[in-house]
């Protein structure tokens, strides 16, 4: 390796100084853009998708941090810029010749394509670059392809005006999303997690169930539940939460293999848990032209499901192993810690109200993000009043003031966070506040970019898939297979998420199986939304899978355990969760799609009987250590209530109805 003079260097500070600069610039121009509309959709994705090109490009140096590698950062950074400015400039000559690309628009295409391309291999690796390249190369070389899958051809500049113009390539859908409903929610839970949600949510489950049987792991559950309805992002859950309860649960007897699957099976379920869920729901609900508020509905009960599991396969561990709960003394007061940081719960609470009244996930995000910075700078002034009666009055009139925010329009809103902001800064003790408010903004521009950058790359399979059709093939295929079973055609498209799972993020991996899977599984009479949200779940589930599992090597420096080793534990305490998305097939009440009250009752009882013996059959643990025969019949009687035959569900109650009896009775004539 080269040594580099110290003279060669730019100044750290000075560095540093720049990114916090320009991610304050992006994070600004998002809730700017999101609050007023200033610029059209096609405007806005360029310059979303520039601004997360400049980041990358001067946060991740392609050698190292010296002064050469930083310089040739800048350059492809100002260049990325101008590819967002020749798209703003020439917006209305671009829309006339629109398909008829001059040479300009050519070089400027390809030019945007080599950004993009470059900066996903700086943030995620090669795989999800070398994927996309291969359909890049499908689209330009196809046509030599045997059989069903050649297509007619195309040419370079056809295949760049399809990625780097229009809404079909690096600025399609998933980009439009990123833009503005998923940049406005990672920034809603940035605030949210500098006011101090995170020790608010631990402190309540610690105090809730830290002192009971197998408490340090339930905590991890239940934390890890609450996060997600703020982050929506697995791996930031892991690192968060991961860094108090891993090592909590180790210091309390738990492996740290263990330990690590848990905080890593937990976190991946907060992109199911809604309000919030992960920046696939939303890609959804703008793909299906559907309302937000139906997927997050559809997505609950088997995101309970999910959670319920992994909270029993922590339960029966924690009493096969013997392990206790905190000392009560040990634990803090949940109510206490409501009392304490109250106040941060009303912007997710208007969050919801808003998400689920009918208004539109940007409005709500806006308004939800505005309230998150009013309640905080506000909360920061109501410290500083010391009389009580004057502190509540205080915050009386802000509530009414919060209240008033659904009639008076968003630019109300802004004034008064700007009026705030005014007072804190004129509180020289307040400063601190509004420190914290500009570092939110610059955590949650930083946050965006790996969504941001991933939403931008999958265009790339997103035109290529429209441009030529490749999606019928793979269709046909899985069509093919269901009319012998529709099970094999499920099975086959849980492995190939599992599988892009390896290598890929869940954006794109969904993205890729839903364009190909989804209309297969529709015409097989699988409801739509239904076949979009399991390969959502095992989209989720591939970053728990072996060998390549993001959440268990997020967790492995937190737990000084092998990634490998703590993902094969975390399959086996997810095992159980594994079947929600299948009999939500069978049974789509599951997902609320059809079905009346009693229906869904039903088939929730059902699902939970099921993921309960799968709990006790991989744990090999009931009230008792379970024999052979009773693991058998046990897994026998979860896949008869999965598979959903007119005889299935009689025989599988019956068996775990056996089951559990003949464990209740070892146990009873126990001493």
């Amino acid at each position: 390796m080269v040594e580099v003079k110290p003279k060669q260097a730019l100044p750290a500070t000075t560095w540093t100084r720049t990114l916090f600069l320009v991610a304050l610039a992006f994070a600004s121009f998002q809730v700017v853009t999101a609050a007023f509309h200033p610029l059209s959709s096609q405007v806005l994705r360029a310059v979303h998708v520039g601004f997360l090109l400049v980041m990358v490009y001067l946060a991740l140096p392609a050698s190292g941090q010296c002064l050469p590698a930083r310089l040739a950062g800048w350059v492809l950074a100002l260049a990325a810029l101008a590819t967002a400015a020749y798209q703003w400039v020439f917006e209305a000559d671009l829309i006339q010749r629109s398909g008829d690309l001059s040479s300009a628009d050519l070089w400027v295409g390809i030019l945007l394509t080599a950004l993009v391309f470059e900066a996903a291999r700086r943030q995620m690796g090669l795989a999800l670059p070398l994927i996309c390249g291969l359909f890049i190369a499908y689209a330009l070389l196809g046509q030599h392809l045997p059989g069903s899958l050649a297509h007619r051809g195309y040419e370079l500049d056809q295949l760049i005006n399809q990625l780097a113009f229009g809404t079909e390539g690096f600025y399609g859908t998933p980009t439009y999303v990123s833009a503005t409903y998923i940049f406005l929610f990672i920034l809603f839970g940035a605030f949210l997690e500098q006011a101090g949600m995170i020790k608010l949510f631990t402190d309540f489950a610690m105090g809730l169930f830290g002192h009971r049987v197998g408490g340090p792991a339930k905590v991890s559950v239940v934390s890890s539940a609450l996060m997600g309805t703020i982050t929506g992002s697995g791996v930031a859950n892991v690192v968060t939460t991961g860094q108090f309860t891993i090592p909590l649960m180790k210091r309390f007897g738990y492996g740290a293999g263990f330990a690590g699957g848990v905080e890593a099976t937990a976190s991946m379920g907060s992109q199911l848990m809604p309000p919030v869920m992960g920046a696939v729901a939303f890609i959804m609900a703008e793909t299906l032209d559907v309302p937000f508020t139906e997927v997050a509905k559809a997505a609950l009960l088997p995101a309970l499901l999910y959670f319920a599991s992994v909270f029993w396969m922590v339960h029966l561990e924690a009493r096969r192993a013997g392990l206790s709960g905190l000392p009560r003394e040990q634990c803090p007061d949940p109510w206490a810690a409501l009392r304490q940081r109250w106040y941060l719960l009303i912007p997710l609470g208007i969050l919801i109200y808003l998400l689920f009244s009918g208004h539109t996930p940007l409005f709500s995000g806006t308004v939800g993000l505005a309230l998150t910075a009013i309640v905080i700078l506000g909360s920061a002034l109501a410290l500083r009043v010391s009389n009580g009666k004057l502190r509540c009055a205080f915050w009386v009139a802000l509530g009414l003031l919060c209240s008033g925010f659904f009639a008076m329009g968003i630019a109300v809103v802004f004034a008064v966070i700007a009026a705030l902001v005014g007072l804190c800064a004129w509180h020289r003790g307040s400063r601190a506040t509004l420190r914290l408010c500009l570092q939110a903004l610059v955590e949650g521009a930083r946050h965006a970019v790996p969504v941001g950058i991933a939403c931008a790359l999958v265009g790339v399979i997103i035109g290529v898939v429209s441009l030529t059709g490749v999606a019928s093939s793979f269709a046909g295929f899985i069509l093919g297979i269901g009319e012998k079973s529709l099970f094999l055609s499920l099975l086959l498209t849980m492995l190939t998420c599992l599988v892009l799972g390896m290598g890929i993020p869940t954006i794109p991996n969904y993205i890729i199986t839903s364009s190909i899977a989804a209309p297969a599984l529709l015409e097989l009479g699988v409801p739509l939304l239904v076949s979009h949200l399991f390969v959502f779940y095992f989209g989720i589930l591939a970053d728990l899978t072996p060998p390549v599992a993001l959440a268990c090597f997020a967790a492995a420096p937190i737990a000084r355990e092998k990634g490998l080793t703590i993902s094969l534990w975390a399959v086996r305490i997810a095992i159980a969760g594994f079947v929600v998305p299948f009999m939500a097939v069978y049974e789509p009440a599951l997902m609320l799609q059809g079905g009346g009250v009693l229906a869904v009752l039903y088939v929730l009882a059902k699902a939970a009987l099921a993921i309960g013996l799968w709990g006790a059959v991989f744990t090999g643990f009931l009230t008792q250590p379970l024999g052979l025969w009773e693991r058998l019949t046990g897994l026998v009687a979860g896949v008869c209530l999965v598979v959903a035959l007119p005889w299935s569900d009689s025989l599988g109650f019956a068996l775990a109805a056996l089951v559990v009896a003949h464990s209740l009775w070892r146990a009873r004539r126990l001493p």
